[in-house]
């Protein structure tokens, strides 16, 4: 590649890309589900500018192109959540996904007292479901997405030791 991928805190000049690689990763969720409507395929420009200055959100770089990019969000109760972990096309398989979700699990922490990690993923997206569990997430349960998409809920404790595998 000759270039290293840096991972750093999003900044408002960031969001237009940051949409434009969402819809763009997303694709091929919305062809496993069928459903063109689905979440990240929806989102507004201003949605994203919002999520930039209220949350904690991560993109991976490549030079000057993002390649990645991850949202967190924190409650009252301190569970962190995590959301719209994507990576470029051409740069999965890296550990790049792996990379961003601890950004985002360190952030959390750090940033805003999370003591529980939790997430979501479609019941037929099985590359995510093993990057998860590989993160130490554990299914808890499922729920209907607003956009009608069967979702598996997954959870971890901030404090529960990772296997992150990656591959070079």
């Amino acid at each position: 590649m000759g270039m290293s991928v840096i991972i750093s805190a999003a900044d408002v000049r960031d969001a237009e890309e940051i949409l434009k690689l969402q819809y763009l990763c997303f694709q091929s969720e919305a062809e496993l589900y069928g459903n063109y409507r689905i979440d990240p395929l929806v989102q507004t420009l201003d949605s994203v500018h919002a999520e930039i200055a209220d949350n904690l959100v991560y993109v991976a770089r490549l030079g000057d192109e993002v390649v990645g990019s991850v949202r967190g969000s924190a409650d009252e109760d301190g569970t962190g959540r995590i959301g719209k972990l994507c990576v470029h096309p051409r740069l999965r398989g890296h550990g790049l996904g792996a990379r961003l979700l601890r950004a985002a699990e360190t952030g959390l922490a750090d940033e805003r007292a999370a003591t529980r990690f939790r997430l979501h993923t479609g019941h037929r997206s099985e590359g995510n479901l093993r990057l998860y569990q590989r993160a130490g997430y554990a299914a808890v349960g499922n729920a209907p997405g607003s956009d009608g998409v069967m979702m598996i809920l997954l959870e971890k404790d901030a404090q529960a030791p990772t296997a992150y595998v990656t591959s070079a």
